[in-house]
């Protein structure tokens, strides 16, 4: 059998798998359905091609890794871009179908969680959020075990022959990044005299900008939708999102601009 358009993206599948829940069906539950399972197909992106960037730091492949991250800032961009069309929903609209969303909850999403954690932004407590013996739960602490892109980070400065300290190479790999001021001294060294790995790190601030932005307006939406209420399925709402505001998965990369 030839392929085809339809069978090669699996249309069949893909568009059934938007099934609401309201009965009547309530005309935006389709509109929220769609927008967060294009999320999650962003975020399997993005942890693809952040794979791809720390196997490029690794190895040394400077140019690789831009052209890589340069495409991960493009999709944090679209993510935050996506926010606006989930924010044409009213809060009465929602209001019509959220009951119907039981348990569930955008907080349950593992492929978020597994971007922070690629990222460097981890810790066995955040991995505990998921329920013990479920398969996200399994991810995530697989994931506490390997490097992080920052770690990988870490050993591709040191052998461009930039001074990072020995206990950043072998920290504990679960705990998350913490600033440190003689890897900053390293990044300072690096920005002034070379500038093609300056690029590496403002595309990497970048990144991190992005995300920090999509994190500042995901709270802004769910404010607007449901205000201070108890987020769907039980989960701490617009309270905990506020505590995740202008936390930074590369610190180093900030606390240096006051020394530029």
């Amino acid at each position: 059998m030839p392929m085809t358009y339809d069978r090669y993206l699996a249309l069949d599948e893909l568009l059934s798998a938007q099934r609401p829940q309201s009965s009547p069906e309530e005309h935006d539950e389709l509109l929220f359905i769609i927008i967060h399972q294009a999320y999650e197909l962003w975020f399997k992106l993005l942890l693809h091609e952040l794979a791809k960037v720390r196997a490029d730091l690794s190895g040394g492949e400077l140019w690789g890794a831009v052209h890589t991250l340069k495409r991960c800032r493009t999709v944090m961009k679209t993510l935050v871009g996506q926010l606006d069309i989930l924010e044409t929903m009213t809060p009465m609209s929602f209001l019509s179908f959220r009951d119907r969303l039981d348990t569930a909850s955008g907080f349950q999403s593992v492929q978020f969680r597994e971007l922070e954690f690629v990222l460097g932004y981890r810790s066995p407590q955040r991995a505990a959020i998921l329920a013990e013996g479920t398969p996200g739960r399994a991810r995530l602490e697989r994931l506490l075990g390997e490097p992080s892109v920052y770690d990988a980070f870490y050993r591709f400065l040191r052998e461009q022959g930039f001074a990072v300290p020995d206990d950043l190479l072998g920290r504990d790999l679960a705990e998350p990044v913490a600033p440190d001021e003689r890897f900053q001294d390293a990044l300072l060294a690096a920005y002034r005299e070379r500038p093609d790995l300056a690029i590496l790190f403002e595309l990497m601030t970048d990144l991190d900008e992005g995300l920090q932005e999509w994190r500042y307006r995901h709270v802004k939406m769910v404010e607007r939708t449901i205000g201070d209420r108890v987020g769907t399925g039980g989960s701490p709402g617009v309270a905990f999102l506020r505590g995740t505001l202008f936390k930074p998965v590369f610190p180093d990369l900030w606390a240096i601009r006051n020394r530029l």
